[in-house]
């Protein structure tokens, strides 16, 4: 009788650390940053990119996160839609969707750039993942007409799709060229905390159980 007392001591709490980490690890809140070189770290160094330097900061707060860096430098919206099934996990629950930039530099029509964001944006919420949309400028050089188009497709989808919204992704480092690297577009180590900064407020209230993420 004491060893099967015993055994079903074990058993027990055997039981009960399984089902202790099965919700500990249900509560990690998996993000995948979903970009370009903007995203990606362009010539930054290991633990420098956005995606790093936002995990940080959100532990720091008290969130149980991991954020996967899933940037392509040069990727335009046609090359994120085309890998995104497979960049995107399954158990995937908040992505952030930074993509447009290449398509404005390269003169993309803004309403095949607009096409490429809403397939993306409706698989996403087909997999019931949540979507942060963090928005682009269009460069002066390229025209008022040209600005107007892009600079529009950022706002109107947040509003179509009820998207957490960042209207722009370099808000506060664009113009500082103390926050970029030499070629005057991509952002330094110093640029990124910046970013990460200006952007907590935002991903935190997408987070599930907070805000707009409940």
């Amino acid at each position: 009788m004491a060893f099967k007392r015993f055994r079903d001591v074990l058993m027990g709490a055997g039981l009960a650390l399984l089902v202790s980490v099965a919700a500990s690890a249900a509560e990690t809140v998996r993000i995948v940053g979903f970009g370009d070189s903007l995203m990606a770290g362009y010539q930054l160094d290991a633990g420098q990119s956005f995606p790093e330097r936002l995990e940080v900061a959100l532990k720091a707060r008290g969130h149980d996160v991991v954020i996967t860096n899933a940037g392509v430098s040069g990727d335009t919206t046609a090359a994120g839609l085309s890998r995104l099934d497979w960049s995107v996990p399954d158990d995937t629950d908040l992505v952030i969707l930074e993509l447009g930039a290449n398509d404005m530099l390269r003169g993309i029509s803004p309403d095949v750039t607009e096409s490429n964001l809403v397939s993306m944006i409706e698989r996403l919420q087909e997999r019931d993942i949540s979507v942060v949309l963090a928005g682009m400028v269009a460069a002066p050089n390229l025209g008022p007409d040209y600005g107007e188009r892009f600079n529009g497709i950022f706002p109107r989808l947040a509003e179509t799709y009820d998207l957490s919204f960042y209207p722009f992704f370099l808000d506060g480092v664009a113009a500082d060229a103390s926050l970029l690297l030499e070629d005057g577009m991509h952002p330094n180590a110093e640029g990124v905390d910046r970013m990460v900064e200006r952007f907590l407020p935002v991903i935190e209230e997408a987070l599930p159980g907070t805000g707009d993420g409940a």
